[in-house]
């Protein structure tokens, strides 16, 4: 899916969901387990070439999961305006859509983001069908009120997910500070087992919805070693590949040093360490679709020239 650098509050939901979704099932539905999943979305739209006008206004995370051991469809739907209309019939037409796509049993869920205080229950069925004895048959859906749970419950949690809805919830009695703080500590702690898309993910997240100052927010990204988390995924991928790039580097010359007792060695550390950097980086703007495999392929190749260059002068060195 693509992830590289969304720009509305409703992608952002749908960003959160695609990227933490092991949390997120075990958040909302904790006696739900859920094995392997892929999403579909792009094969649900396009197959459904004729409603991609009338799907375009929507927003949905559409996947196949494996629950019990069977694979079925989850169609989660993200409303934004929950007093604006009644979205079940809505909910029904993806859930017919989705069973047509692959013929298996399908979950819908609806998530609500907005601040609107429910002042009567919204609808979780629709009735799309009877029988001759006058039964109705309900299509029926989970319903998720971001807004119901309280902001100092969800921080306290683990999960990252449920730290980060910390910042959409009912917020009354935290302190906005704190939120943000204990949301850097976390992703620090965390930092090497988090993607970089994951890292883009917070920030875009706390920038939207956070309710500090900038300078209060750059004061805490300091405090929590996270200074270097960056507003697109290009730089963020530069950043984190020149900071390799300069520790490789300063590792390589120390240890060339110290054997060969020439400052050389940690020149010659420094600028390998730089170029894998590079590399490295190219890898990862291919692997989010930043450039093509074609435009990787020409400019990795002087890079590689030169780093064999210098490997092999080292080698050669060493001999």
């Amino acid at each position: 899916m693509d992830q590289k650098n969304p720009k509305t509050h409703d992608t952002l939901f749908k960003w959160l969901i695609t990227s933490f979704t092991e949390e997120f099932f075990a958040h909302y539905f904790p006696d739900i387990r859920i094995g392997k999943w892929e999403f579909i979305d792009k094969e649900f739209v396009r197959r459904y070439e004729a409603l991609r006008e009338s799907l375009r206004g929507d927003l949905f995370v559409a996947m196949e999961a494996e629950i019990g051991g069977e694979f079925r469809e989850i169609v989660i739907q993200i409303e934004h305006q929950s007093e604006r209309k009644d979205v079940s019939k809505r909910v029904h037409e993806y859930s017919c859509y989705a069973w047509l796509l692959r013929e298996k049993p399908v979950w819908s869920i609806v998530i609500y983001t907005d601040k609107a205080v429910w002042r009567k229950p919204v609808p979780d069925s629709f009735w799309y069908a009877f029988d001759s004895k006058g039964g109705k048959q309900l299509h029926r859906f989970d319903v998720i009120k971001v807004q119901a749970e309280k902001s100092g419950d969800l921080i306290r949690k683990h999960s990252l997910l449920c730290k980060l809805l910390a910042l959409k919830a009912n917020d009354r009695g935290t302190d906005p500070e704190e939120l943000i703080r204990e949301i850097y500590r976390a992703a620090s702690e965390m930092r090497d087992t988090l993607t970089n898309a994951q890292f883009l993910l917070i920030e875009q997240w706390v920038n939207a919805y956070r309710k500090i100052p900038e300078p209060t927010l750059a004061r805490i990204r300091k405090e929590s070693k996270m200074e270097f988390i960056a507003t697109t995924i290009t730089e963020h991928l530069q950043h984190e590949s020149k900071m390799r790039g300069k520790i490789e580097g300063k590792i390589e010359g120390k240890i060339e040093g110290k054997i060969e007792g020439k400052i050389e060695g940690k020149i010659e550390g420094e600028i390998e360490g730089k170029v894998r950097g590079k590399i490295e980086l190219l890898e990862n703007m291919c692997l989010f679709g930043i450039i093509s495999g074609k435009q990787f392929e020409s400019m990795v190749l002087p890079l590689r020239e030169e780093l064999d260059a210098l490997v092999g002068k080292k080698q050669g060195s060493r001999n």
